[in-house]
């Protein structure tokens, strides 16, 4: 029988490590020809929006896709895993927690392979759910001593701050201002829902690594067309997903400035099909739009975590 997991199951089992390794072998796979990405649709109504993502890693032996609403009640994920071979339901897991660690992982995996690998201060734009993971993230995958924090709710910042810094032993402080947020910082995120761009690109040092994961419609943008200029590599997690919803690029594409064939899938980097950072002193981008075989692959590590343990209860559905 399947298996139906809970938001506190996936609590109790999901890590940022487990995530890291899940989406690293999902970018493998696809930049290798073994995985299957469909980019999200959506079926929109005044009230609510239905949003899919599907795929399938055959090398893992799963196909499946998420499914998620948005309403102004809230916002409601499930991932649904099924059998390569068979297609059987293997599990239907809540996926609001899973999504967010997935999110952050996709960063840090990013930040593994074209952040300078002695970057030591990060500047991160948002201080919301997704910017948890974020920052979990980056600081598992790099010797960062301090992540600098900007939000546009500062009387919440304060306490995500500390409960990051005890969640990652590294020393997470509020930003007194966008500026102060990119002048020093190796490494920059972007976790926001901004429509205009978060931060002026004078500020941008050498050697600087931009991950952007917050603009994923055209009505979103977190990155100027300048900032976008003076980054010499321009990656992506997949180039038709890219294509169709990355906010901060569609502006330059639409305009000639950029090419879609200058787009750098993340995999490529990582098997080597495509050089990453060439030198210290180049600014490197990263845009995150998100894909089903990244859930698929962290949602199959939960899965086995959980078989292991017992944890779960059973569905009627085969």
């Amino acid at each position: 029988m399947a298996l139906f997991l809970s938001e506190n199951d996936v609590k109790k089992l999901l890590t940022v490590a487990m995530a890291i390794e899940g989406v690293e072998s999902a970018h493998r796979d696809l930049a290798l020809g073994q995985a299957i990405d469909t980019p999200r649709a959506r079926s929109r109504l005044p009230q609510t929006v239905l949003h899919i993502l599907q795929g399938a890693l055959p090398a893992q032996g799963v196909i499946g896709y998420k499914a998620y609403s948005t309403n102004r009640s809230g916002n409601r994920f499930l991932v649904h895993l099924f059998d390569a071979a068979s297609g059987k339901l293997r599990a239907v897991i809540e996926a609001d927690y899973l999504g967010m660690i997935r999110t952050g992982a996709v960063s840090g995996l990013a930040s593994q392979w074209l952040a300078r690998p002695d970057s030591k201060v990060a500047g991160v734009f948002g201080a919301g759910w997704q910017a948890e993971g974020h920052i979990r993230a980056i600081c598992a995958t790099l010797p960062l001593e301090r992540v600098k924090v900007f939000s546009r709710h500062a009387d919440k910042l304060q306490a995500f701050c500390l409960r990051l810094s005890e969640a990652t032993g590294v020393a997470v402080v509020p930003a007194s201002s966008a500026e102060e947020t990119v002048r020093g910082s190796d490494l920059l995120g972007t976790v926001t829902t901004a429509t205009l761009p978060l931060f002026d690109a004078d500020w941008l040092e050498a050697g600087t690594h931009i991950n952007a994961a917050g603009s994923n419609a055209l009505i979103r943008q977190e990155l100027s067309e300048a900032a976008i200029r003076r980054c010499d590599l321009v990656t992506v997690d997949s180039v038709p997903t890219a294509l169709a919803e990355a906010g901060d690029l569609l502006p330059l594409l639409e305009k000639g400035r950029l090419h879609a064939r200058q787009l750098i899938e993340l995999g490529d980097v990582m098997i080597g099909r495509h050089i990453g950072r060439t030198s210290a002193e180049q600014i490197t981008l990263f845009e995150s739009q998100g894909m089903a075989i990244q859930d698929l692959a962290v949602g199959l590590r939960v899965l086995a975590a959980a078989e292991a343990v017992g944890l779960g209860q059973e569905i009627p559905l085969q």
